[in-house]
């Protein structure tokens, strides 16, 4: 079938998977992000000052983990204000949603190095810490 700029538009073309969290005792649906919401993601990460990149890792699993995590009809459950809130949650519970997040919106680990490479990896100050 060819399809039309309509079919496209009205495809539902966006996959959620409820994932089993056991650090916080329950499931939550993950789903994959819109091609908006992955160059946002992105742009929050790479930093272009003229020739330079600069890299931002800080706080990147919370922050895909806000935009993926959903309610049962696909709402985001979190808003951009609970990033730090979450950053200080279980490294192994964000993961573990963030390895599905990234799956669903198709960022492969090569995508994720090729944001990085050439670059350390610093929240933006030259550290690693907060």
């Amino acid at each position: 079938m060819i399809l039309d700029r309509d079919k496209i538009l009205k495809a539902d073309d966006i996959e959620v998977r409820e994932l089993e969290v056991p650090e916080w005792g329950g499931s939550v649906y993950v789903r994959g992000m819109t091609g908006r919401e992955r160059d946002q993601f992105e742009a929050g990460i790479v930093k272009q000052k003229g020739r330079n990149t600069e890299i931002n890792m800080k706080n990147a699993r919370a922050k895909l983990v806000v935009l993926c995590t959903v309610d049962e009809n696909g709402k985001r459950i979190f808003g951009d204000a609970d990033i730090a809130l979450l950053a200080d949650k279980s490294a192994k519970a964000l993961d573990r949603i963030f390895s599905v997040a990234q799956e669903l919106s198709g960022i492969s680990k090569d995508d994720m190095e090729e944001l990085t490479k050439n670059s350390d990896e610093t929240d933006g100050d030259g550290s690693f810490s907060d």
